[in-house]
């Protein structure tokens, strides 16, 4: 049971001990990682893996699909919420005390995989057959007028099919978009355990990289497991620990305003939700400025969590561009959308179309430049030093692996396909670009990403880079808005094979727990959305949250269906972008990547630091104030190495806290509106 705490001492002891990671310095990181692992006097090619797909984590699937599923869509539909990791651990927590109870404990690795299947699943309330729902609203939106017409008939049957005026997807009309959807589910599905499994063999296992933020989803499951087999020890106290203060905050945060928003005609926010917003109060003196805070404590866990420098660095750099700069750009003019009185989320997006987007362009495709560079120098030195016992790396026994090849040749025959599908729905859009993405990009960014994820727990975004290509490539017509183009970031799914890894859950229990769910997921949404959609229109009167907000959104989107037809100086995106701006900030980041390696400084602060740019001080202040407590308090009382063990598994607590507090207000909030709806 020790081994997640001690794995995740060695990801953190790269930092805490060595001081810094030289992304490119391969030998460095595998001589970290050893010299940790002898300290500990265990390593991960010892543990004991076994299948976590079993009968009561089936039951247990069957459980999130058919019960909590739909409170999750209804949830959607009236309020614009989710269930999230309520409905995780709630069923985690549920099925552990009934295995319990009935002297059959749940291995970790069984609840593992019940918390991945019931993430997979209640997120899956805003997809399946949720996507035919959203597409019969567009055919007849008002808001839309005359383009409703130009939505293709593999994506909705038209507005006055009988179909649509009956409300049933049991129609020959809605046979393709059912049987695109269908198999677009498997495609993906293959696509992401095929190239991320190959992505995770190249990083972890050849690598060696620490995946910083993996042992967090492991320490929920091992309390847990501990408890329920009655070996209780230091983790199920820190659990514990977490969850109360979960439960006392969710009560204050997400309890009261769930149930007096159905009791009463507003919800009373004790904390302002979502935010606190200060704009008007300090416009006058820092106009554009992004002046809010949040009242989510769950930043501060996350604080514990992420290594120091990467939380400073984030917290300097949103604090300098959103409050110190954006007052300097407003007077030079680079911000001309903002006016005084404006609120502070559309000060966000003033600020971010007018100056930032060009800014976090530019600085993504400077850190994939940097990244491009590490993983090939990395693939030269690892070449030339590949005899050298440091550098070998035993696939743990018993873990499940298969054959790297089928792994690529899966993903190779997924996209391919993929490719083959939008080129025949779309045959005059350019093959070459399907190509490029699905082949090319779909690749570089997967291992570019996972890399990076692998050392500091933060991939690539290149915001707005599909809308771009369709804009620049020339072809005008609007069914490409609908088709997919194969742009995949495989690169979280590395990380998420190493979480599978360290609770010693066997790689092939993935793939049948991808069966499962989609054996679930499709007739689960099927049969509620089916009958959400019978029993009154969607939007209507009895779902207030998509009727308020389906329309702005569908307005939103036809923006982008005739952006292709526009010139530059018509289109706002294209007119928003700067190149200058972008190429600067490209080559500034090359710039302090260089500095910041030469100087010897921890290259997580260089991370850390582009990732606040761009980013909302509001998010950054929590983290850096749980770093900054974790650091000088809780360091120096528990001490660096059991610090670092209490913290993922304190988060984990705090999460199932929160969540259940969640759950619990749902559940009152669902029985009261509906007894309200009785006629006695």
């Amino acid at each position: 049971m020790e081994t997640t705490g001690r794995i995740f001492d060695l990801h953190f002891g790269i930092y805490n001990y060595k001081g810094r990671v030289v992304l490119a310095d391969y030998q460095e990181i595998e001589q970290a990682r050893e010299q940790l692992e002898d300290v500990s006097g265990e390593d991960i090619k010892s543990q004991r893996f076994e299948n976590g797909l079993t009968r009561r984590t089936a039951i247990g699937a069957l459980f999130i699909g058919f019960i909590m599923m739909p409170g999750a869509m209804y949830l959607g539909l009236v309020a614009g919420q989710g269930l999230g990791p309520a409905a995780s651990w709630v069923t985690v927590v549920l099925f552990s005390e009934i295995a319990r109870r009935s002297f059959q404990p749940l291995k970790k690795q069984e609840l593992y995989m019940l918390l991945y299947i019931a993430g997979g699943l209640v997120g899956a309330a805003a997809g399946g057959f949720y996507q035919l729902i959203w597409a019969q609203y567009l055919v007849q939106c008002p808001q839309i007028g005359e383009l409703a017409k130009e939505i293709p008939t593999w994506v909705a049957p038209r507005a006055n099919d009988p179909s649509i005026a009956q409300r049933t997807f049991l129609s020959s009309a809605w046979l393709v978009p059912i049987i695109l959807l269908v198999t677009n589910e498997f495609l993906g599905r293959m696509i992401s355990i095929g190239g991320g499994y190959a992505v995770f063999r190249i990083t972890s296992d050849v690598e060696r990289l620490p995946f910083p933020f993996a042992p967090i989803a492991a320490a929920g499951a091992t309390a847990l497991a501990e408890a329920s087999s009655k070996e209780e020890s230091w983790r199920w106290q820190v659990f514990s620990t977490g969850t109360v203060v979960g439960l006392l905050f969710g009560a204050i945060y997400v309890f009261i305003p769930i149930v007096t928003g159905v009791l009463f005609s507003k919800p009373v926010t004790l904390i302002p939700i979502p935010f606190i917003d200060f704009t008007p109060n300090t416009e006058n003196i820092l106009p554009a400025a992004w002046t809010a805070l949040t009242g989510d404590i769950s930043g501060i866990f996350w604080g514990f969590v992420v290594p120091f420098p990467i939380a400073v660095g984030g917290f300097v750099s949103s604090m300098i561009c959103a409050i110190g700069l954006n007052p300097i750009l407003y007077h030079m003019g680079m911000i001309p959308h903002w006016t005084y009185g404006t609120p502070y989320p559309q000060t966000v997006m003033a600020t971010s179309i007018d100056f930032w987007m060009s800014v976090t362009i530019g600085t993504a495709l400077g850190i994939g430049v940097i990244g491009l560079v590490s993983v090939t120098w990395t693939a030269i030195k690892t070449r030339t030093q590949a005899e050298r016992p440091t550098f070998r790396r035993i696939t743990p026994e018993g873990r499940g692996d298969w054959n790297i090849w089928l792994s690529i040749a899966v993903w190779l025959f997924a996209v391919c396909a993929q490719i083959a599908i939008t080129h025949i729905l779309v045959p005059g859009f350019p093959l070459w670009i399907l190509l490029f993405y699905g082949l090319i990009y779909t690749p570089l960014i997967s291992y570019t990403s996972g890399r990076l994820i692998g050392i500091t727990g933060r991939g690539i975004d290149l915001p707005y880079l599909r809308q771009a290509t369709i804009i620049k490539s020339g072809y005008q017509g609007s069914d490409i808005w609908f088709a997919g183009i194969p742009m995949h970031d495989l690169g979280p799914m590395a990380q998420f094979f190493r979480e599978v890894e360290l609770t010693g859950t066997k790689f092939t229990s993935i793939i049948w727990a991808e069966v499962l769910k989609l054996s679930v997921i499709l007739p689960a949404s099927f049969m509620f959305w089916s009958f959400f959609w019978k029993t009154s229109p969607i939007p209507s009167a009895q779902f207030p949250f998509i009727q308020r907000m389906w329309p702005i959104e569908a307005t939103m989107q036809s923006i982008w269906w005739t952006a292709n037809r526009k010139s530059i100086s018509e289109n706002w995106l294209l007119s928003a972008l700067r190149p200058n701006v972008i190429i600067g900030a490209g080559i500034g980041t090359v710039i302090l990547y260089s500095i910041t390696a030469a100087l010897k400084l921890p290259l997580l602060l260089f991370y850390g630091f582009m990732g606040g740019i761009g980013g909302q001080p509001m998010a950054t202040i929590p983290v850096f104030a749980g770093a900054m407590l974790g650091r000088y308090y809780f360091r120096r009382r528990f001490g660096d190495v059991r610090w670092s063990q209490y913290a993922p598994v304190l988060g984990a607590g705090f999460g199932c806290g929160t969540g259940l507090t969640a759950m619990t207000g749902i559940a009152v909030a669902l029985v009261t509106k509906s007894v309200n709806y009785l006629p006695f």
